[in-house]
C-alpha cells in the first residue's frame, strides 16, 4: 500500500505533468506560419496577402523579431527595424492568432534581393505618386480654366440672348409702325406728321407745333434716329411757284423742330421741296388739292443701325 504522503506527490506531478501538456499543446495549436506578400501598412498593422489569395492582419509588437536573412545558405540574420516591412516585400511570420483572427507576430523574415525589389517598387510608386499629383493639380488648373471659360460663355450667351430679346422687340416695334406708315428703301418709318397748308401760304399753323414737338419727343427712343421734312404743293398755278412754296413749307417746318423741338441738326435730314410731285388723288378736286398742300415730317431708323436684315 502506497504512503498517502507518497500518494500526494505522485499525485501533483501528475496533474503538473497534465498542465504542462496541456498548455504546450494549446501553444502548439495557436502557433502559426504564413507566407506572403505586404500589400498595404498602417502602424503596427500590415496587411499580408498570401499564396492563396487572402488577406491576413498580421500585428506588430514591440518583440516583434525582424530580420533580413543572408548569406549563401540563408543562415544568417541581419537585424533590421520595422520600417523595413514595407508594401511590396514578400515575408515568412511566425505568430499566434489573437481572438480577432489576426496574427501577432513574433518574428519576421525576409531576403535581402526581395527588400532592394520592393524598395525600387516604393520607389516608383512615389515617382508615379509624385507624377500624379502634378497631373492632378495641372487637370484641375486646366479645369479652372475651362470652368472661367464656360462662365464667361454664358455671360455671352446671356448678352446675346438679352440681345436677341431686343432685336425681336424692335422688330415688332418696326413692324408696328411698317404697318401704319410703310418703309423706305434704307429706313424704318417710326412714326410721322403731316402738316397742312392753305392755298400760297408756307406759314406752319401753330396748331401742328404740339404734334411736331411731340413726334421730336419720340424720336429720342429711338436708336439712331434722323428725320425727314418733305414739302410738296398742289397742282394749283405755276410749277416753279409751287416748287418755292414747297420749299419754304419744308424749311418752316425744320425750323419748328430745330428751335421748337431742339432736335439736334446732326439728326435732320436736308429739308426736300418735292413742289408738284406726288400730289394726294382723293375725292373732288378741291379736296386733293387741299391735302397735297403739304409738308410731311417722318421720324426714320437705318436699317443697318436697327441690326436687322
Amino acid at each position: 500500500m502506497i504512503p498517502s504522503k507518497t500518494f500526494r506527490i505522485l499525485f501533483i506531478t501528475t496533474m503538473l505533468s497534465a498542465l504542462v501538456a496541456l498548455s504546450t499543446t494549446v501553444a502548439s495549436a495557436q502557433s502559426a506560419k504564413l507566407e506572403g506578400v505586404i500589400n498595404g501598412r498602417n502602424g503596427s498593422e500590415v496587411m499580408l496577402k498570401t499564396a492563396d489569395g487572402q488577406t491576413v492582419v498580421v500585428l506588430l509588437t514591440d518583440s516583434t523579431d525582424v530580420g533580413q536573412v543572408q548569406g549563401a545558405f540563408k543562415a544568417r540574420n541581419k537585424k533590421m527595424s520595422m520600417g523595413a516591412l514595407i508594401p511590396g516585400l514578400p515575408i515568412q511570420v511566425e505568430g499566434t492568432y489573437n481572438a480577432q483572427n489576426q496574427m501577432v507576430a513574433s518574428k519576421i523574415r525576409f531576403k535581402g534581393n526581395d527588400f532592394e525589389q520592393a524598395q525600387a517598387i516604393q520607389a516608383g510608386m512615389h515617382e508615379t505618386k509624385v507624377l500624379n499629383q502634378q497631373q492632378q493639380a495641372e487637370l484641375e488648373k486646366q479645369n479652372a480654366a475651362l470652368a472661367a471659360q464656360n462662365a464667361e460663355l454664358q455671360k455671352q450667351q446671356a448678352a446675346l440672348t438679352e440681345q436677341q430679346k431686343q432685336i425681336e422687340a424692335n422688330k415688332a416695334a418696326i413692324a408696328a409702325n411698317t404697318a401704319r406708315f410703310g418703309q423706305l428703301d434704307d429706313y424704318y418709318i417710326w412714326d410721322a406728321v403731316t402738316v397742312y397748308f392753305g392755298n400760297g401760304q408756307t406759314k406752319v399753323d401753330p396748331k401742328y407745333i404740339p404734334q411736331l414737338t411731340a413726334l421730336a419727343e419720340k424720336a429720342k427712343s429711338v436708336n439712331g434716329y434722323m428725320i425727314e421734312v418733305k414739302g410738296y404743293a398742289s397742282t394749283s398755278g405755276s410749277v416753279a411757284l409751287n416748287q418755292k412754296l414747297s420749299d419754304q413749307r419744308a424749311q418752316n417746318a425744320t425750323n419748328i423742330l430745330l428751335q421748337q423741338a431742339h432736335v439736334p441738326l446732326t439728326r435732320m435730314l436736308a429739308p426736300g421741296a418735292m413742289g408738284e410731285s406726288h400730289p394726294v388723288e382723293k375725292g373732288s378736286k378741291e379736296q386733293s388739292e387741299a391735302e397735297s398742300r403739304r409738308v410731311v415730317v417722318r421720324v426714320l431708323q437705318n436699317k443697318a443701325i436697327a441690326g436687322i436684315q
